[in-house]
């Protein structure tokens, strides 16, 4: 299981985002959607009550994702605010292990879907609702374990917030708050006003079929920003459609990038971001459509789609695209033995107008970390044959782009690969001149030597003493190459 999928945040008692951590940023934009949805289910929680949520469509990003809200209160009972985290859990059930099956066609083959319901209440966890969770997974323990340590963050969380009211009191707390939200919103607009006003475009596709289109107009006026995803293709019948909470975060992400990243992450860095995104569409899917691709991969073209317009704005701010795609490597089984793992792994970075692109990162809505070989094979029945940078495949470039991954994996027992990948037949581009990164490429090799090339998304059958292998995409160049 990758580390570090998870992410933490603040709210104050209207639900307002106040502080985050620097986490994974297609969850902590999306985060405060899930909070509203808590709150408009079940009204102010009282303190001691926590309320889990991971359905996409009333404020979650995919099955896996699991979030927990917590309302804090002082000693008096008095509502202080909310803490909450969101987690990726490794197995939610579904139609195969980690939850992401290439084959769903809607969102009941990609596991247990849970509206906002009470996980906790002033006499603590619901044991009931905890095994219902872990009743859905392949690996009911670690569920167990995951959940515990959700609930261990918030505890820690309430805590800290309890000590700020007991040094501020409950009156200054909520009004540094809003101050610390109306001092971002100050910052970000002035770094907006400094982006030439008009209108800016792009487009790119993502890896199904013929290609599913994405396309954004940026809009630009003072010291508001306006993003429209109009011409976007409808939803799809695969699992890549994103619900809206994503192609907000993911707008989110782009806009604290290039405005003012250094202004305290918070609600009011969003004031002047708008974005709208049609309904029905691949960027905006409706019930029942299938997302957990959505999160990971498409999250990540919306990026790249932005930056392309943005590049039209402001080409002195915008890196070339980086390797576009989060390569979710899933495998696992049911029966007597089972298990799951799940990791994503790193690419080449764009080259940006300062410096290359660095080699073997995460780059755009995830931020994950390294998944040590040791520790796989301690828990896993799994063997590393290769991990090391994928050379020659960065952009050339004034400021080149960073070097992919090749990870190359042998399973010790039957079980289930699903990959969910991008950028394998459309390469990473470069800009102001710079070329384009490689593309990735999977491929399965049979227990006999012999190499199977594999499309950027789909489910298979692996059998003991089989391999599969990853070649993660290089990032674009900055700038002709000298």
């Amino acid at each position: 299981m990758r580390p570090a999928d998870c992410s933490a945040a603040v709210f104050d008692p209207d639900g307002q985002m106040v502080a985050q951590a620097e986490h994974i940023p297609v969850h902590l934009g999306s985060m405060p959607a899930s909070v509203r949805a808590v709150l408009d289910a079940y009204g102010e929680l009282a303190p001691g009550e926590q309320v889990c949520v991971n359905d996409p469509y009333m404020g979650g990003t995919h099955l896996p994702d699991l979030t927990i809200v917590a309302a804090v209160g002082d000693a008096e009972g008095r509502l202080l605010g909310y803490v909450a985290n969101r987690a990726h859990h490794a197995d939610v059930g579904g139609a195969a292990p980690g939850s992401m099956p290439a084959t769903a066609t809607e969102i009941a083959m990609e596991g247990v879907r849970i509206p906002p319901i009470r996980i906790a209440d002033g006499d603590g966890e619901r044991e009931d609702v905890v095994r219902l969770i872990a009743a859905n997974s392949r690996t009911p323990r670690e569920r167990r374990g995951d959940l515990r340590a959700q609930f261990a963050a918030n505890h820690v969380g309430a805590v800290r917030l309890r000590e700020l009211a007991g040094r501020l009191g409950p009156e200054r707390l909520h009004e540094s708050m809003a101050a610390v939200c109306d001092y971002s919103d100050r910052r970000v607009r002035a770094a907006v006003a400094s982006i030439p006003d008009g209108q800016y475009t792009h487009s790119d596709l993502l890896e199904i079929g013929d290609g599913v289109r994405i396309r954004v107009t940026v809009t630009v006026d003072g010291d508001e920003v306006s993003i429209d995803f109009d011409g976007s293709d409808p939803q799809v019948s695969v699992n890549c459609n994103a619900v809206f909470a994503v192609t907000l975060s993911s707008a989110m992400f782009v806009f604290r990038m290039l405005t003012d990243p250094g202004a305290p992450p918070n609600g009011g860095c969003y004031r002047s971001l708008h974005v709208r995104a049609p309904e029905g569409s691949v960027v905006h899917a409706r019930f029942p459509a299938p997302t957990a691709a959505g999160n990971v991969e498409t999250s990540q073209r919306i990026v790249d789609v932005l930056l392309g317009a943005f590049a039209h704005a402001v080409p002195d701010r915008v890196p070339a695209a980086g390797q576009g795609t989060m390569n979710n490597l899933l495998l696992g089984a049911s029966g007597d033995a089972p298990f799951s793992y799940y990791e994503t792994l790193g690419g080449g970075e764009g080259g940006t107008p300062d410096r290359p692109g660095m080699s073997g990162v995460h780059t755009g809505m995830t931020n994950t970390q390294n998944t040590p070989a040791e520790a796989m094979e301690l828990d896993y029945p799994l063997r590393v044959w290769r991990y090391e940078l994928r050379r020659g495949s960065a952009g050339a470039g004034a400021h080149p782009g960073g070097e992919g991954l090749v990870r190359e994996i042998e399973v010790l027992a039957d079980c289930v690969l699903t990959i969910q990948s991008e950028r394998r037949t459309h390469a990473p581009w470069g800009l102001q001149g710079g070329r384009d990164g490689a593309v990735g490429q999977n491929v399965r090799i049979n227990v006999d030597g012999t190499r199977e090339e594999l499309p950027s998304k789909g489910t298979w059958t692996l059998r003991s003493g089989e391999r599969v292998r990853i070649e993660t995409p290089g990032g674009g160049g900055w700038g002709e190459p000298a």
